[in-house]
């Protein structure tokens, strides 16, 4: 189990972890995910003993890790750089760190040879890596820290250098390597689709800060704020500003800035009349060509993906365009003016950014 309590740390004055609060599970596959700066890797590099907090602790297993040298720790670290020494074979480049601490040359082929057979890399490990693909050189990097026997495996966007077929093909790989060694592992990266596919839990971070953690479907179902909402999804939630009103015969309403009336679910404790709120509404909850509480604008953009096409709407009501899947079969052009309408709104925020 990984505990962090009240870590923090600053470059040059600058504070880039603001005191973070974390358990791991023992097993867990945990992802933290955030914007460029928003300290996600400084804070997999503090726990892997790489960056020294200013202040709280990291403990590891029970025992406090903050004074110990990284190769005390027991934790492997996979980089975004496969950092492969050239003129070594696969072999010696996944047995080098063995080798260094004194194990016998019998003990190191066989770590590697069964750490080689779990990545299906067996045929590889008499080529340098040179001779390798992308994805080949990032197994070999994963296997040199597999054969370490880590109690934390700490990946560090370890997929950003490959293309995306073959990012889709890693994450697979990834994903059955954590069933089979069942090893905790923390993995960073800027990209959500490998976060939601990934992570037993997602851990959130901006500005140094965790903003909300869950299960992945529990933060896209729920996010705690306008941070998370807009970060969670691809395309991303669509925002509405508004203000809070009563409607003619009771039921509460958002007036948005073009004077649209907009539903809000009568779960929702909605602050009063007049207060300003923000609604969030998924590209996939809207019905295009909607007569009922709908938005109106005009394509100005389609994106089309192959096995779908999003239309970008532009309306009165934001200064964004609202973007709105097109159904099986059915094509906007350019300029074409249209409705946009959904049912009530369920993601709603207050004036401070906090879900409703």
């Amino acid at each position: 189990m990984l505990v962090l309590q009240g870590v923090t740390k600053a470059f040059d004055g600058v504070p880039v972890l603001n005191g973070i609060d974390l358990k791991v599970g023992q097993g867990e596959f945990a992802v933290f995910v955030g914007p460029s700066g928003c300290g996600k890797s400084t804070l997999l590099r503090t726990i892997a003993g790489l960056e020294r907090a200013d202040a709280g602790e990291v403990f590891i297993d029970g025992t406090a890790a903050g004074a110990l040298e990284p190769a005390q720790r027991r934790v492997a670290m996979v980089f975004q750089s496969y950092a492969l020494y050239p003129h070594m074979n696969v072999r010696q480049n996944m047995g080098f760190a063995l080798k260094l601490a004194g194990r016998t040359t019998a003990e190191v082929n066989v770590a590697v040879e069964q750490a080689a057979a779990t990545l299906d890399i067996i045929a590889l490990l008499d080529r340098r890596p040179k001779e390798l693909s992308g994805g080949q050189r990032q197994r070999v990097a994963i296997g040199r820290a597999i054969v370490r026997d880590p109690k934390i495996f700490l990946f560090d966007e370890p997929l950003s250098n490959l293309d995306a077929g073959l990012r889709v093909k890693m994450r697979y790989e990834f994903s059955q390597l954590h069933k089979r060694q069942k090893t905790t592992t923390i993995y960073v990266t800027h990209d959500q689709i490998e976060a939601m596919t990934l992570a037993d839990r997602i851990i959130i971070l901006n500005h140094g800060r965790i903003e909300q953690q869950g299960r992945p479907a529990d933060l896209y179902a729920a996010p705690c704020n306008l941070f998370v909402a807009e970060f969670i999804g691809s395309p991303k939630m669509n925002m509405f500003a508004g203000v809070a009103a009563t409607a003619v015969g009771g039921g509460r309403r958002i007036v948005l800035r073009d004077g649209t009336l907009i539903p809000i679910d009568p779960a929702l404790t909605v602050p009063p009349d007049g207060a300003g709120l923000t609604i969030g509404v998924r590209p996939e909850h809207w019905v295009l060509g909607g007569e009922e509480d709908a938005l109106s604008g005009t394509v100005a953009f389609v994106e089309e993906l192959g096995h779908i096409a999003y239309a970008h709407v532009a309306n009165p009501a934001s200064d964004e365009l609202a973007i709105c899947p097109l159904g099986e079969g059915r094509r906007v052009a350019l300029g074409e003016h249209v409705r946009l309408g959904f049912g009530p709104v369920t993601h709603l925020f207050d004036s401070h950014g906090l879900r409703v």
